[in-house]
C-alpha cells in the first residue's frame, strides 16, 4: 500500500511525525516545560486551588470547572464530526480525484488518496480520545473540588492536601486537553499533504512555529511571567 506514496511523500510524512514528537517532548518532558505557557499555567492552577481552599463559598470555582469541562466536550464533539467528514472523503474518492485533475496540483492515485484520508481520520481519533479523557478528568476534578474541606485552624493541612490533589488532577486534565488541541493544529498542517509533499512540509513547519511561539514567545506567556515576577511600574 505504501508503494502508492512517493519518496517525497514518505519524507514529508516522516518530518510531520518527527516534528510532532519533538514538539511534544519539548513542551511536556524537557527542562523547558516549566518555562512554557502550559508550565506557567500549571503553577497558576495550583495557586487557584490553594486560594479556593480558603474560600467558604466556592460557586465561582464550580463554574470555572464546568467551563473547562464544557470546552473539552465541545472539541470532542467537533472531532467526531471531523472524523465523519474523513469517511465521507473516502466515499467520494472518485469525485475528489476528478476535482484534483482539474486543478494545477500534483496528481496521485486512488490508493494514495485513501491513505491520506485514513491518516487524517487517525489523527482526529487521537484528538477525540484526548478531549474525551480530559472531559472525564475535569469531571473527576469536580468531585475532588467537592471533597476539599472548609479551611480552619484544625484541618488546614488536610485542606491544603485535598486542594493539591485537585490541582494535580486539573493539571493532568489540562495536559490532555492541550494535547488534543495540538492534534487539531497538526491536523491543519496535515491538510497540506493533499496539495503535495512540498506543501505538506511547509504547512508542518508553519504549525510548529506557531505552537512554539505560543508556548514561549506569546503575549499570554508574557502576562504570566510578569505576574510571577512583578516589577515596579514606572
Amino acid at each position: 500500500m505504501l508503494n502508492a506514496l512517493s519518496h517525497a511523500d514518505l519524507g514529508a510524512l516522516g518530518l510531520f511525525i518527527l516534528s510532532w514528537l519533538t514538539l511534544e517532548i519539548i513542551i511536556e518532558y524537557s527542562p523547558l516545560r516549566k518555562r512554557s505557557l502550559s508550565g506557567l499555567m500549571a503553577a497558576q492552577r495550583r495557586r487557584w486551588c490553594l486560594v479556593l481552599a480558603e474560600r467558604e463559598m466556592r460557586m465561582v470555582d464550580t463554574q470555572i470547572m464546568g467551563g473547562l469541562q464544557q470546552g473539552s466536550a465541545f472539541f470532542a464533539s467537533a472531532s467526531m464530526i471531523a472524523i465523519g467528514g474523513c469517511f465521507a472523503l473516502l466515499g467520494s474518492t472518485e469525485t475528489a480525484l476528478q476535482i484534483y485533475r482539474d486543478l494545477p496540483l500534483d496528481e496521485f492515485s486512488r490508493t494514495a488518496w485513501e491513505i491520506k484520508s485514513l491518516g487524517l481520520a487517525v489523527l482526529l481519533v487521537y484528538a477525540f480520545f484526548k478531549f474525551g479523557w480530559a472531559y472525564r478528568l475535569f469531571n473527576y476534578c469536580g468531585v475532588l473540588l467537592g471533597a476539599v474541606p472548609e479551611a480552619s485552624g484544625d484541618n488546614r493541612d488536610e485542606c491544603v492536601a485535598a486542594a493539591m490533589r485537585l490541582a494535580e488532577m486539573n493539571i493532568i486534565a489540562g495536559r490532555h486537553f492541550t494535547a488534543g488541541m495540538r492534534g487539531l493544529f497538526f491536523g491543519f498542517g496535515y491538510l497540506g499533504w493533499f496539495v503535495g509533499p512540498d506543501a505538506f512540509v511547509v504547512s508542518t513547519l508553519f504549525v510548529v512555529v506557531v505552537l512554539l511561539r505560543r508556548q514561549f514567545l506569546s503575549n499570554a506567556r508574557r502576562v504570566l511571567v510578569n505576574a510571577a515576577s512583578p516589577t515596579d511600574a514606572g
